[in-house]
């Protein structure tokens, strides 16, 4: 039988009789606890749980890696027609990340819509990342869950692939206490280098400071993704804390006045050697207010749509959006364009004129 399924048949055994370990052996009392639901079946978390851990990927990558690390791209997954990955496209995109300055890249996050993939299309995506382009940038692979136990299991897997460090936010919906985000956290940290990621607006819950401060010290810790502000990010910097900004509006100030280590972004999907400047040359105010009208429009709805929108209209990727994100009005597709021209077409990827694209030009897909 091939690996694969193999592998799905044991997933289908555990999950019609929970009570029957791998293998088709009876299961142990330890081998019953585990946990069943999400996307596949994970090993309860015991205190004597060993990671799944190798040696040799630890020797790939240390935190000291990410934390060096300024322009980290939050990349865009584009799509076929058919719903698959359109992985030409991606490959595109990861090489001009590279060609602008970033120096990482989030795979499957918000952005890029992990969210919106099946287990099996997120380890995928970045192991292929990785075996493409490991070697000329940093990947970081979003292996969040609002369940530890998958959190952990995905973050096993990513590391498996090959990924340089992993990206967890605190459990969304099914919130929990300060000190199960700490102890959700302390799981997933042993993989390897980690980014923790606060966004409340999306979680419903922020991760104040004393977690974050709890967790500093372990070894893997790379640092914090903030959207509070300003003064949350000064309050990690002055206690030696690697923060990025996750708010593009805000990051040249973040990096310049607050010491931020850098951003990850959304805008340099679209314009990463701008972005790159600003992180590296100094204060730039002129530059960076002629960026706000494109990250302001980036943000006009919820990230991603206004970007899948800009891409699709440079004729990068495909105009194909997995539901449920549908494409800007167009009067904000005739907006992007304008703004185009304003920054110049020659700071944008791609090869091909800005052009507003009609409303039939977009494709919906609910695979």
């Amino acid at each position: 039988m091939a690996p694969y399924m193999l592998i799905r048949t044991l997933r289908a055994n555990v999950l019609a009789d929970p009570t029957r370990a791998t293998c088709g052996h009876a299961a142990s009392p330890r081998s019953s606890a585990r946990i069943c639901r999400g996307k596949f079946a994970v090993a309860a978390i015991s205190d004597d749980y060993l990671p799944m851990r190798s040696i040799e990927a630890k020797k790939r990558t240390s935190k000291v890696d990410i934390t060096s690390l300024r322009l980290i791209t939050a990349v865009k997954t584009p799509y076929l027609p058919d719903g698959r990955f359109d992985l030409e496209a991606y490959d595109y995109l990861i090489n001009m990340q590279i060609e602008g300055g970033a120096e990482g890249v989030i795979v499957g996050g918000t952005t890029g819509e992990g969210h919106l993939m099946s287990w099996d299309e997120h380890i995928m995506l970045i192991g292929h990342t990785v075996n493409c382009f490991g070697t000329r940038i940093k990947v970081i692979g979003n292996t969040w869950s609002n369940s530890t136990g998958e959190a952990v299991h995905a973050t096993e897997q990513g590391f498996a692939v090959g990924m340089h460090a992993a990206l967890h936010i605190n459990p969304y919906y099914g919130k929990t206490s300060t000190e199960g985000m700490i102890a959700h956290f302390k799981a997933v940290l042993p993989m390897g280098p980690t980014v923790i990621y606060n966004v409340p607006s999306r979680t419903g819950q922020d991760i104040l400071p004393p977690v974050i401060e709890a967790l500093s010290s372990h070894p893997n810790m790379a640092g914090v993704k903030e959207c509070i502000g300003h003064e949350r990010i000064k309050c990690y910097t002055d206690k030696g804390i690697s923060v990025w900004s996750g708010n593009d509006d805000e990051c040249h100030d973040s990096r310049w006045k607050y010491g931020a280590t850098g951003v990850i972004s959304v805008t340099s999907n679209l314009v990463p050697g701008l972005m790159h400047s600003l992180m590296y040359e100094g204060e730039n105010a002129s530059l960076n207010e002629k960026l706000l009208p494109l990250i302001k429009w980036l943000f006009c709805q919820p990230n991603p749509i206004p970007l899948d929108t800009a891409l699709a209209q440079l004729g990068v990727p495909r105009p194909v959006l997995r539901l449920p994100y549908k494409t800007l009005p167009l009067e904000k597709r005739v907006e992007f364009v304008r703004i185009v021209e304003a920054i110049g077409r020659e700071h944008f990827i791609g090869k091909k004129e800005a052009r507003v694209l009609d409303d039939e030009d977009f494709i919906s897909i609910c695979r």
